[in-house]
């Protein structure tokens, strides 16, 4: 499954990727986030419940960030797993362009599913993927927005 899209965040390259970086912005942009520890400054561990379609699973998993190119760009890898609902594993490439009214931020993802939700079809899992992509950034856009007017 492959998921590429973009989004025009109005706040400044630093401060994005700064918030890209701060698991308390990251965690209440998540949806349905339990937890979310950071192990380092590449690795982050989460507790994620998600209902896909008839399939409702809490999903335990590992995300390792490769900042080579930040802030300008960067790369991450994850994986989860929950339990008899299957398994997800993938990554991004993000990057973040400085333009008038703030930061363009494009990714191009692409995951694999295994188990119960796998079986659901590719139609219903890309619908919900997308979903849950727009919630996110919608929600860190949101995030992003209030703590920089709280400066």
């Amino acid at each position: 499954m492959e998921l590429a899209d973009e989004i025009l965040i109005p706040a400044p390259r630093d401060t994005v990727y700064a918030a890209l970086n701060d698991p308390e912005i990251l965690k209440a942009s998540i949806p349905g986030c339990e937890e979310l520890v950071k192990e380092s400054d590449t690795e982050l561990e989460a507790k994620v419940v998600l209902k896909v379609g008839p399939v409702k699973a809490r999903f335990s998993g590992k995300v390792t960030l490769d900042t080579t190119g930040a802030p300008e760009r960067f790369s991450l890898r994850g994986e989860g797993s929950g339990g008899v609902a299957g398994f997800a594993k993938g990554g991004a490439e993000v990057e973040l362009v400085e333009q008038e009214g703030g930061t363009l931020l494009r990714y191009d993802a692409k995951a694999d599913v295994g188990g119960k939700i796998a079986q659901l079809g590719s139609r219903l899992l890309l619908g919900t993927a997308k979903k849950l992509a727009a919630s996110f950034f919608e929600s860190f856009a949101e995030e992003v927005v209030q703590r920089e007017s709280a400066s």
